[in-house]
């Protein structure tokens, strides 16, 4: 696997993440009418629909990038279905830190399949970062709900990022991966909908406007360039910044909701953001070195 990150990239994965943050907040309002099957089904079959009129080129792909796509999509879906049902019981802020648990579960995961301890560097990095989304979930002063099911999807997150940077270590094209991704995605979806019930439609223009907004900006762009970002971001890296989802959860609570952050969250921030910028700030090394494009 990759051992060192292009910036550029590290910066275009932490945007996607944190537009991808905002589906808790829309995904908690629509499951008061909508199935958990029937809202992923809507959402990423749309979300295909609008990436292949955008880019119909990609469509065009070899048998590896066909298989890649589908594994992710596979990894996903199982993580999004955790999610919801998590989201049936807790609130969005308290799955979403649940859920982002992921920066721990990947260099874990990652030691066991590589059977290599991981870099000094990324085990600092990790803790600080995990030491944050804490005192964050300190400053929601509970941690009840779903507790299992938002486990549970931590570890497939970071079972799915691995996948992801595997898939995309090599000469894949990662945006045709991403499409496959959400096609399978929503098809998964649509058949667990029809298996266990008929499929439910919004009824209320406000419910596909939002519906709309999951489809275009968490899911088109947030997970299908998520897969360009990590064909140049290592795993253990990419895990890190999941940390940026429960905090971004955490600054929308305030502008939006008007919640208060409080000084253990502001503490809890601050480490997040510091976990992320930590190993440009070391005085030890020269500047991150860049990966070479596979596809030049």
């Amino acid at each position: 696997m990759r051992e060192t990150s292009d910036r550029r990239y590290e910066v275009l994965l932490a945007v996607v993440i944190a537009a991808r943050a905002t589906s808790f907040m829309f995904s908690k309002v629509l499951l008061e009418s909508l199935g958990e099957f029937d809202l992923l089904a809507i959402r990423f079959l749309l979300a295909f629909a609008l990436l292949c009129i955008a880019f119909p080129k990609k469509l065009r792909m070899d048998r590896k990038t066909f298989l890649g796509g589908l594994a992710i999509g596979a990894m996903y879906f199982l993580v999004l279905s955790c999610e919801l049902k998590a989201l049936q019981n807790a609130d969005s802020s308290l799955v979403s830190l649940l859920e982002n648990c992921a920066i721990i579960f990947v260099p874990v995961i990652e030691t066991v399949l590589i059977r290599r301890l991981p870099k000094k560097i990324t085990v600092i990095c990790t803790a600080v970062a995990f030491a944050g989304v804490v005192c964050l979930a300190l400053q929601q002063g509970r941690l009840t709900g779903s507790f299992g099911w938002g486990l549970m999807s931590a570890v497939l997150y970071a079972a799915a990022i691995i996948v992801t940077s595997k898939v995309t270590s090599g000469d894949t094209d990662p945006l045709s991966a991403g499409i496959v991704q959400l096609g399978t995605m929503g098809v998964l979806a649509l058949a667990a909908a029809i298996g266990f019930r008929e499929l439910m439609l919004p009824r209320e223009p406000r419910q596909w406007l939002m519906i709309l907004a999951l489809a275009a900006v968490c899911s088109s762009f947030g997970f299908a360039f998520q897969t360009v970002a990590q064909s140049r971001v290592p795993a253990a890296r990419a895990g890190l910044f999941c940390a940026i989802s429960p905090a971004v959860a955490a600054i929308l609570g305030v502008v939006v909701l008007r919640e208060h952050l409080g000084i253990v969250g502001v503490i809890g921030l601050a480490l997040i953001l510091f976990s992320i910028a930590l190993p440009y700030l070391r005085s030890d090394r020269s500047p991150v070195p860049q990966c070479p494009d596979p596809r030049r």
